[in-house]
């Protein structure tokens, strides 16, 4: 019989990717889901509601493995005191009641393998190279990123292997970080936003689906890891690298900061900023990424 792997969040971008990804490995796959929906012969829909503290317990006991990806997009919208507070609980909660149904049960899982971001060096712009010894940063990112991983250290104290992936901009077809930045890019009217120095450290979809499935596999891999390209791209080789590959070079000015921060507020932090971020621990584990290239990979997410 199939080993099951329970997924918070798998209707989103990269859940539906990692979907694909564990059936084509041979995997069962249940998703926890805010409303009702039908079985297929190969996922296991049950229901669970944040708002009111619930969740079917037998998805929980039903898994081998659980990967938690849920969490309410942090570029999606301004950060208020309230978003803040969204964004937070959205990471936590899922976490919060896996834990109690795994405690009360005395439910021991395979492994235990959450979302994390690279946000959690902080938003800067610096020229070190961070890696997962680097402490978390006190902003607002940092923090989140820092309380969310925090959590995940709950599970840990089940003596059930946890593993922390932290990742950085994610590279899909038409979905992501893509969606947003391709139709202006398409039209001709791609940009460099603030100075363009920032770093943006990247992965492809396809990689990335690939770290969780070696997270499973490897009993070996335990704490935090982060899943993106050490290749120096900044805001500024990012956009030029789009530009081309839609036939032009860029024309228009650079969008000057404070224009950011007065459409977005305090979330310009998360445009304006990013730091250089290291793949090696994930490396020395013998995982090799398919797509190190950032024009191949655009390519293969625009073609």
């Amino acid at each position: 019989m199939a080993q099951n792997v329970l997924l918070t969040g798998g209707s989103g971008f990269i859940g539906k990717h990692l979907t694909d990804t564990l059936l084509e490995a041979g995997y069962s796959v249940s998703i926890l889901s805010r409303s009702e929906r039908e079985n297929s012969p190969s996922i296991t829909y049950y229901k669970w509601d944040l708002n009111k503290n619930y969740i079917d317990e037998n998805a929980v006991l039903n898994a081998d493995y659980i990967i938690h990806l849920a969490g309410e997009g942090i570029v999606e919208k301004r950060w208020t005191d309230k978003r803040k507070k969204e964004l937070l609980e959205s990471r936590i909660k899922p976490i919060d009641l896996i834990f109690s149904v795994l405690e009360q049960n005395n439910k021991k899982l395979n492994a235990f393998i959450s979302a994390s971001a690279v946000g959690i060096y902080g938003a800067a712009t610096s020229h070190k190279i961070c890696t997962e010894n680097t402490p978390p940063a006190d902003d607002f990112l940092g923090s989140i990123c820092q309380k969310w991983e925090s959590a995940v250290d709950k599970i840990d104290s089940l003596e059930i292997r946890t593993v922390k992936i932290r990742t950085g901009i994610v590279l899909g077809k038409n979905e992501g970080f893509l969606k947003k930045m391709i139709p202006t890019f398409k039209s001709g009217f791609g940009s460099v936003l603030g100075s363009g120095k920032q770093y943006l450290p990247w992965i492809h979809i396809d990689d990335l689906c690939n770290i969780y499935l070696k997270s499973i596999e490897d009993e070996k891999l335990k704490g935090a890891y982060n899943a993106c390209i050490t290749d120096n791209t900044t805001n500024s080789s990012f956009s030029k690298t789009l530009a081309n590959l839609f036939g032009y070079s860029i024309w228009l000015p650079k969008v000057p900061p404070f224009i950011l921060k007065i459409f977005l507020g305090e979330m310009s932090e998360a445009v304006l900023t990013g730091q250089r971020v290291s793949s090696e621990k994930i490396q020395k584990t013998g995982f090799e990424f398919q797509f190190t290239d950032l024009e191949k990979a655009l390519i293969n997410c625009i073609k």
